[in-house]
């Protein structure tokens, strides 16, 4: 399996749109709640424009994460991190993650924050990240996510 990391394209933004929506849809939800996500799942050119998006690539796009720097501060949040569900578990995320600390580090970034999706909180705690409170969803009325934060200097 040969994947690529590469920066997002314009020409991407309809493929990260649908893999966004199927890696979300793979947790269980039902069409309600998918249709309620539908426009903060949907990407955008200005997406592109406003964070760094990278996509992991083997063929097709299998995998995207956005880091967006805080201009003011020492932290950024990352406001996208999808698998395509055929390509779970295949090291993807792990590539995506290392691509994101880099650009962190190059950047010279303390602290990595995200909202997360309850069923994705095991998969950030292996990273290192740890829960310090909860976020109002931006698509669903009086649900709560987990917002995470990580110090750059425990990763590895």
């Amino acid at each position: 399996m040969d994947i690529k990391i590469r920066k997002a394209r314009p020409e991407d933004v309809k493929d990260l749109t649908e893999l966004s929506i199927r890696s979300k849809r793979s947790n269980g939800y039902d069409e309600a709640f998918m249709a309620a996500c539908r426009e903060e799942l949907t990407v955008t050119e200005d997406h592109l424009a406003d964070g760094e998006y990278w996509v992991a690539e083997s063929g097709v796009v299998c995998g995207c994460a956005c880091l967006t720097a805080d201009p003011n501060g020492r932290s950024a949040e990352i406001q996208t991190f999808f698998i395509d569900p055929d390509w779970q578990r295949q090291g993807i995320g792990r590539l995506l993650w290392r691509k994101l600390i880099e650009r962190a580090r190059a950047k010279e970034l303390a602290e990595l924050h995200l909202d997360a999706d309850p069923f994705a909180v095991p998969f950030y705690e292996a990273l290192g990240f740890g829960v310090i409170g909860e976020t109002p969803s931006g698509s669903i009325a009086g649900r709560s996510l987990p917002h995470m934060t990580l110090a750059i200097d425990h990763c590895d």
